[in-house]
């Protein structure tokens, strides 16, 4: 889901049974909003060496769809096959992809250019999580669409300790935003549905307020808010925060997709980086003296 699909696409679904005999069903969706569903079926799996499986169209059931469903060539065959082999070569590794029985003509050289942009992306998101776990608790920020900005770090603590700290009203004024503000918590309903707003005051009793919405909540794994700066009406963010296991840790991904390339340039230009440093640097403070306690 991080890196299927060409550029600008994303990747809303992946359902993988890995096993000989297993299906995959997946979903790329176009960034005009249109849903590209494909499946098939693993026909040969050596660890660390090979995959073979089936490639078909197919609709969000699961069913199998002829190419033409989705404007495609009417000379796709209903099941082509992919080949990947994976070989070490001087500590890294060289990937050859066969994809068989594409028709020739456009259709096959735009799959040859969105399986070229997929293993940009793939490349893309296996340098982040090298440089995550080797900088541990150092953020990585990448700018990973036109609009969408994404924070990863990793703390040092158990992923229901980091979900709880965030998400505790109590403890809000102790780490969110830069150390130099004062933060009060007026409102904070942490349920779908649920509003939050939080008041910030610098050394010379200036105020600054923020708003928004929790979309969905799922202790400890996943929180989604929209967030907007009073002092710009109007220009909103929906910020998604995922919680996972990282060898007996948690890695935090925080998402933050705005509305447009100028809202998410202004933000990131204007001390985002600092800031959500700083921020995440408290966090596990809190976190690491709820440990020792």
């Amino acid at each position: 889901m991080h890196w299927w699909g060409p550029k600008g696409f994303t990747s809303p679904v992946s359902r993988i049974d890995l096993r000989v005999g297993g299906e995959y069903h997946s979903c790329m969706r176009s960034p005009d909003g249109k849903d590209y569903w494909s499946k098939g079926i693993f026909r040969e799996i050596v660890a660390f060496e090979r995959l073979v499986m089936t490639d078909s169209f197919a609709d969000e059931k699961g069913h199998t769809v002829s190419a033409s469903y989705y404007g495609m060539s009417k000379y796709f065959p209903l099941e082509l096959l992919i080949t990947v082999i994976l070989e070490d070569h001087d500590g890294k590794t060289k990937l050859t992809l066969r994809h068989a029985g594409m028709p020739p003509g456009p259709d096959s050289e735009g799959a040859e250019q969105g399986w070229n942009e997929s293993f940009d992306k793939l490349a893309k998101y296996l340098e982040t999580e090298k440089s995550i776990i080797s900088g541990k608790n150092v953020p990585h920020f990448e700018l990973s669409s036109d609009l969408e900005v994404v924070i990863t770090r990793i703390f040092d603590a158990p992923c229901e300790l980091v979900f709880r700290a965030s998400t505790n009203p109590d403890l809000i004024p102790q780490w969110w935003g830069p150390k130099r503000f004062a933060t009060t918590v007026e409102k904070m309903d942490v349920k779908a549905g649920g509003v939050w707003r939080f008041i910030q005051r610098d050394q010379d009793g200036n105020e600054y307020a923020f708003h928004g919405v929790y979309r969905e909540i799922v202790p400890p794994e996943q929180e989604v808010h929209t967030f907007e700066f009073e002092g710009m009406p109007g220009h909103v963010i929906l910020e998604t925060s995922k919680f996972e296991e990282f060898e007996g840790k948690t890695k935090l991904t925080v998402t933050d997709l705005f509305q447009s390339v100028e809202d998410r340039d202004g933000m990131f230009n204007s001390g985002m980086k600092e800031g959500a440093t700083e921020s995440m640097d408290r966090l596990e403070e809190i976190v690491l003296k709820t440990l020792k306690v």
